[in-house]
């Protein structure tokens, strides 16, 4: 039996609940927004009760938006961005266990009518995220691409990359959670099929993600959160040896002219508000949390990827391109593992 098969065996068969789970690398954390609180309330016990995820992935700005949900279980998440979408927007959610999906399709007229929306607004496709170029989508299709606790969890993740890319709209974002190891794991490790299924055998080596992330053309990966993860199961943690694994939520745009690195054009921007569940504050990453109404200095590649993306409409721009005054001070933490536990007070994320 093959790794996917694997896989499909241990979600689809093995694991009747989160119950089941043998480690706290997917659970949901319980000091989620009310915002989100009052989504998931929404939703049927059917699917709440055959969830694995990381904590629900709702990036905001969704309202008219089509999103496509990579991994989708039975759904969860699915039916919540069905909520923040609206009835004008559509979310599509993609999963290759069967059992899943008959759980999340079985309930979706339900979801429809819970909500209030004159026809449901989500769709379900089986087939496997290493062949989205199979299922029919369009090229530059989505405004946004989510997944949760999943690409951990994919035998060819370059190709998973390199499809979200092709499949995302110009200024699109692929919004995601998922288990990352301070180091390159043993191939016993890799293959142990209990360790793959609880979404640490198959974690990546951090660096190594934001190289292949960069190589399919997300050029200035941005952490959202990250905290370190404990394995409390002996015998699983002996198994694991020294490594010790981490759960972060990236955004990813796609804009062709993000720089390599970070610099310093001596633009600002002013949040002016009025993003549903953000009035006061824009968090695009750790180190952007940008008050409203507050001229806030950014990079050129911060600059642009407000520009281009769903979020323009809520910034006044300030500066251009015109003049460099070198390497903007902010980046990313040179060793993200030794300053994880600084920005793990934001659980919105895997567990």
């Amino acid at each position: 039996m093959n790794v996917q098969d694997n896989v499909k065996r241990y979600y689809g068969e093995t694991l009747k609940s989160s119950n089941d789970l043998k480690t706290d690398a997917c659970c949901t954390p319980d000091d989620q927004p009310e915002f989100l609180k009052d989504l998931l309330a929404n939703i049927h016990d059917d699917v709440k009760q055959r969830y694995y995820g990381c904590g629900l992935i709702a990036p905001l700005g969704l309202k008219g938006t089509r999103v496509l949900d990579l991994g989708c279980g039975a759904g969860m998440d699915v039916y919540a961005l069905a909520q923040l979408v609206g009835p004008e927007g559509e979310v599509v959610g993609v999963d290759m266990t069967a059992e899943q999906l008959a759980v999340a399709r079985k309930h979706n007229a339900w979801h429809a009518e819970q909500f209030g929306y004159p026809k449901s607004n989500v769709s379900f496709v089986e087939g496997y995220l290493e062949k989205l170029d199979v299922l029919n989508f369009s090229p530059e299709s989505f405004d946004v691409i989510i997944s949760n606790c999943v690409i951990n969890l994919c035998t060819d993740k370059m190709t998973v990359f390199q499809s979200i890319q092709k499949l995302l709209k110009p200024g699109g974002e692929f919004y995601f959670s998922d288990v990352y190891a301070d180091r390159r794991l043993p191939q016993a490790v890799r293959l142990d099929p209990v360790l793959y299924g609880e979404c640490l055998g198959g974690a990546l080596y951090w660096n190594d993600f934001l190289l292949m992330a960069k190589e399919a053309g997300f050029f200035d990966p941005r952490t959202v959160t990250s905290r370190s993860l404990e394995i409390h199961n002996p015998e699983l943690k002996k198994r694991l040896g020294a490594a010790q694994f981490y759960s972060s939520t990236f955004r990813l745009f796609r804009i062709d002219d993000l720089e390599a690195t970070r610099e310093n054009y001596g633009q600002m921007v002013t949040f002016k508000g009025g993003l549903e569940h953000a009035d006061a504050q824009f968090v695009l990453d750790q180190h952007n949390k940008i008050d409203a109404r507050r001229k806030f200095p950014v990079c050129g590649n911060t600059w642009r990827i407000l520009n281009q993306s769903r979020f323009a409409p809520y910034f006044e721009f300030i500066g251009d391109f015109d003049t460099h005054y070198g390497r903007y001070p902010e980046g990313e933490p040179s060793k993200p593992f030794e300053t994880a536990k600084n920005i793990e007070s934001n659980k919105s994320t895997c567990c």
